[in-house]
């Protein structure tokens, strides 16, 4: 029901920054809450930043004060504003949805490589 579509990712220098931005077909307020994932090579997804409909965040401790999650209810549009960034952020970054335990919802993807 749910789509996701990500965009904003591409090649940046270390300490320069990004802002990715996630496309919802449906409703983002209904979610219970949406975050941003990361997987990089050889490495399990994993939370990167978590919103909460009632909007709590939270941040993986490797990208709190760095990076900043977002949404625009209006517009159906999540973000994640990237600065400092690191070769270690080097991953595909994914837009997710959830909403109580029968609904989960992933985007495609979008890549952030980090030079160094």
């Amino acid at each position: 029901q749910v789509q996701l579509v990500e965009s904003g990712g591409g090649l940046v220098q270390a300490g320069g920054s990004l802002r990715l931005s996630c496309a919802a077909s449906g409703s983002i307020f209904s979610a219970n809450y949406m975050a941003w994932y990361r997987q990089a090579p050889g490495k399990q997804r994993e939370l990167v930043a978590q919103l909460t409909s009632g909007g709590s965040t939270h941040y993986a401790g490797s990208v709190k004060g760095r990076f900043t999650i977002s949404r625009d209810n209006t517009n159906n549009m999540l973000y994640l504003q990237m600065n400092s960034l690191k070769p270690e952020d080097t991953a595909i970054y994914y837009c997710n949805y959830h909403r109580l335990t029968m609904y989960d919802y992933w985007g495609q993807g979008t890549q952030v490589t980090v030079s160094s």
